[in-house]
């Protein structure tokens, strides 16, 4: 799989050598030897690609830097790479998301798999991304009366229940639920209850409608 591997190691010799053999394995190659460097100047997340990331490094360490890219929303897979490997470090920023800990020097085979496997991680996140995009337009174009049935719907409201709490019909309601159906594409209510999961519409916080569940 092809994609772009960011390096992040000070170490100007180490950054050299892993940028030729990464090459030779066909991939493409940045370099950074600051976590700050790689912050200034952010991977374009449009391809796929990983960093490897030294564990420490003078300035923002490596799982400073995981840190500040779990903010920034980065869906760039992260394998670490240290010759100082230490087990709460290492239990720390796989919690967090890194997708391996490798301890240097790394073979090769080892450290080809770690890469792939992140690269096939990144393609799916990108993917997932990009499928959330799409339904929080769908979401995005339904009308102000539309939205709120959605949300009250995807809560467990009852028509009925519906209509009361919105001052119309039970029959308004039931053409605006139709209306909402066909523009999510949803055949079911499962369907449009496990989108607005995904969406993240039925957390706290996150009522369509502007009134109480």
């Amino acid at each position: 799989m092809p994609g772009r591997i960011h390096v992040v190691d000070d170490d100007d010799s180490f950054r050299t050598a892993m940028e030729r053999r990464l090459k030779l394995a066909g991939y493409e190659v940045a370099t950074y030897p600051s976590a700050q460097q790689l912050l200034d100047c952010l991977p374009d997340e449009n391809e796929p690609g990983c960093i490897l990331l030294d564990v420490r490094i003078p300035g923002l360490s490596g799982p400073e830097l995981q840190g500040r890219l779990n903010e920034l929303g980065s869906t760039l897979p992260i394998v670490f790479l240290t010759g100082h490997a230490d087990t709460p470090t290492t239990v720390r920023t796989i919690k967090a998301g890194a997708e391996d800990f490798l301890t240097k020097p790394v073979e090769s085979a080892q450290l080809l798999e770690a890469i792939e496997r992140a690269l096939a991680r990144h393609v799916m996140a990108r993917s997932e991304r990009g499928k959330l995009d799409e339904m929080r337009a769908l979401v995005a174009a339904l009308t102000p009366r539309e939205r709120q049935v959605f949300d009250l719907v995807v809560r467990g409201r009852l028509n009925k229940q519906i209509a009361h709490e919105l001052g119309t019909t039970e029959r308004t309601i039931k053409a605006h639920r139709h209306q909402v159906m066909e523009k999510m594409n949803v055949q079911s209510l499962a369907e449009l209850v496990r989108l607005a999961e995904r969406l993240g519409v039925l957390g706290t916080g996150n009522n369509l409608s502007g009134r109480s569940p």
